[in-house]
């Protein structure tokens, strides 16, 4: 069964940069389109970027796009998004998840799985 731990988060100032990382286990990931998700408080539940299968397509979410980069590397089992010029407003727990067989990748989907626990990333001065 895939599995999926994140980790990489921290503490960040604004305009700072971050790389946070998913290891996926039980599965490869070759076959998935993996996500990256975000939770702050107060706010709501966003799809941040996700990459396809074959890693031909990527789409990030307006709020951080030309700052964030997702990619990944399914012989090492990982995906990592790595995050440029940071702002509070990016402050949350970020997850990643996996759709299965999505040969692009659609983060409106209700079927995402695999989550992991998430790692938190605070940017603040």
């Amino acid at each position: 069964q895939l599995q999926f731990l994140e980790s990489g988060g921290g503490l960040v100032q604004p305009g700072g940069s971050l790389k946070i990382s998913c290891v996926a286990s039980g599965a490869t990931l070759d076959t998935y389109a993996i996500g990256w998700f975000r939770q702050a408080p107060g706010k709501e539940h966003e799809g941040v970027s996700c990459v396809s299968r074959r890693d031909g397509y990527q789409y990030s979410a307006d709020s951080v796009k030309g700052r964030f980069t997702i990619s990944r590397d399914n012989a090492k089992s990982t995906v990592s998004l790595q995050m440029y010029r940071l702002e509070p407003d990016d402050t949350a727990v970020y997850y990643c998840a996996a759709v299965f067989g999505d040969r692009l990748c659609d983060m409106t989907r209700l079927d995402y799985s695999a989550w992991g626990p998430g790692t938190q990333v605070t940017v603040s001065s």
